[in-house]
C-alpha cells in the first residue's frame, strides 16, 4: 500500500463552510476522502484530453422509436463501430420512445467518434456521451 502523505491547505472560511456542506449532501465521511475525489476527477479530465487514452464510456440517447428507419441506422453504426462496444440496453419508456444505453472501451477518439455519429443521427431527441480512464494511475 502507498504510504499516506498529509498535507495542510490555506482556505477562506466561507468557502470551507460550503464545501462542508457539499461533502456532507454527498455522504463523504471526512474531507479527505473528498479532496482525493477531486484530485482523481481532475486528473481524469487530464487523461480524457489525450485522444490515445484507453477509457470506457457510456453513450446514452433518447429516441421516438417511430421515427423511421432509426433504429435500423443506430445499429448500422453500432455494427460498424463493433471493437469500441461492449454491450448495448435498450429501455422502452413510453409508447413513443426509448434509452438506449451503449457501453464502450477503447481509445478515446474512438469513443468520441462513434458517440458523435450515434448522437447525430437524425430523429436522436437527446444524447450524452460520459468517459473515464482505465489508468492505473488515480491510487
Amino acid at each position: 500500500m502507498a504510504d499516506i502523505v498529509r498535507f495542510g491547505i490555506s482556505i477562506k472560511e466561507d468557502l470551507l463552510l460550503r464545501f462542508d456542506e457539499l461533502i456532507a449532501e454527498k455522504g463523504y465521511v471526512n474531507r479527505s476522502e473528498a479532496i482525493r475525489d477531486l484530485i482523481r476527477n481532475a486528473l481524469v479530465d487530464k487523461d480524457l484530453t489525450n485522444g490515445d487514452e484507453e477509457v470506457v464510456g457510456t453513450i446514452s440517447m433518447i429516441y421516438d422509436h417511430h421515427t423511421r428507419t432509426l433504429a435500423d441506422k443506430l445499429t448500422q453504426h453500432q455494427h460498424s463501430h463493433q471493437e469500441e462496444i461492449v454491450s448495448s440496453l435498450h429501455v422502452h419508456i413510453d409508447h413513443h420512445h426509448c434509452l438506449e444505453v451503449v457501453v464502450t472501451k477503447g481509445r478515446a477518439q474512438a469513443i468520441k467518434h462513434l458517440a458523435d455519429e450515434l448522437i447525430g443521427t437524425k430523429g436522436v431527441k437527446h444524447g450524452k456521451l460520459m468517459m473515464t480512464t482505465t489508468s492505473k494511475g488515480l491510487g
